[in-house]
């Protein structure tokens, strides 16, 4: 089957490393890159010379491009509806990062669009489509009656020494969509739910920074017999690992994404057991989310689709409720 011709909306490092890796899957071809200017557009597309790429500052044309099946959308958060909507009605499958929308309605009117054209919208969520994150998953049903589990994703972000100084860049500006819960904490909120389904109730506890967004901050994830603590952070680092407690043992990985290792703690032999380990891991970690979109959307596997849009709707229904509840709000939502 012939690789799937895409073009790019947003020209940051997370586009250029879902470029490498959906291209070493031999499944996917840049084909197209958009920016707003012609001068950033060239200065992106230079770096894969040799290969065929069209150009374009204008997004009608971009969307329109026969030769394109495919949109990567990985804008500033705050345009990820218009422009996904945008492509969606050209007729173009889109792989949409994370977080998609703001809200579930702008959601839900996406995938409504999707359906009407015939085509799929799937938002990429990286670390649920690793091979150790899969483990983890398989692995809890051993652990007999859930406990809880606590699930920690902390990084410094260069970014954050631009708010010390004085400034709003988008990550911590909500009129960009941004803030640590939608930019860290959705890995969090996204793994829970992967791993657990929807919560009965969530909250949150952010740390409010002085551009009024969120630098990091606590969920706690309510499902009824068990909770899950939630930790993500922009403004410090952290080494804890996460775990899922149950009565017949800890799973426990030391990141939840780019798992390393996925280790069963007995309570009765009191003895470690390793499930998985770097072997199993991918060299570029996000090939794997680009082999299952590509099939996907080759394969037009529909109970795949239904099953990511469930997904993707139960993790902002989470993210745009406990954001509300904290009063960290999006232009239109005061």
């Amino acid at each position: 089957m012939a690789p799937i011709n895409f073009g790019i909306i947003g020209t940051s490092w997370i586009t250029d490393s879902f470029i490498e890796c959906a291209q070493a899957t031999s499944k996917w071809n840049l084909a197209a890159v958009y920016s707003r200017t012609e001068e950033s557009a060239k200065k992106f597309a230079a770096k894969y010379d040799g290969q065929k790429v069209e150009l374009y500052t204008d997004l009608d044309k971009l969307v329109n491009d026969s030769n394109l099946s495919a949109i990567y959308i990985a804008s500033p958060n705050i345009l990820h509806y218009e422009q996904a909507k945008l492509a969606l009605n050209a007729g173009k499958n889109v792989i949409l990062e994370k977080p998609s929308c703001s809200t579930v309605t702008e959601l839900d009117d996406l995938f409504k669009i999707a359906r009407e054209k015939d085509v799929f919208l799937i938002e990429a969520f990286r670390h649920i489509q690793e091979a150790n994150f899969k483990t983890l998953k398989k692995s809890i049903k051993n652990l007999g009656p859930i406990s809880g589990a606590s699930i920690t994703f902390a990084q410094y972000s260069s970014r954050y020494e631009k708010v010390l100084a004085g400034e709003t860049p988008n990550i911590f500006n909500l009129e960009m969509g941004g803030g640590a819960l939608v930019d860290l904490g959705v890995y969090c909120v996204s793994a829970a739910i992967d791993l657990f389904g929807a919560p009965k109730d969530a909250k949150y506890w952010p740390n409010i920074i002085a551009t009024g967004a969120d630098g990091g901050g606590r969920l706690i994830l309510d499902y009824g017999n068990f909770v899950v603590h939630l930790c993500h952070s922009k403004t410090y680092n952290s080494d804890a690992p996460s775990e899922v407690y149950g009565e017949k043992g800890t799973l426990i990985v030391p990141t939840i994404t780019d798992i390393e290792t996925v280790t069963l703690w007995d309570p009765r032999t009191k003895k470690r057991e390793q499930l998985a380990g770097p072997e199993t891991r991918v060299k570029l970690n996000l090939q794997e989310e680009a082999e299952e979109f590509a099939r996907v959307i080759n394969n037009r596997d529909r109970e795949a689709e239904r099953h990511y849009e469930t997904l993707s709707r139960d993790i902002l229904g989470v993210l745009e409720k406990v954001r509300k509840d904290n009063g960290l709000l999006y232009p239109g939502e005061k």
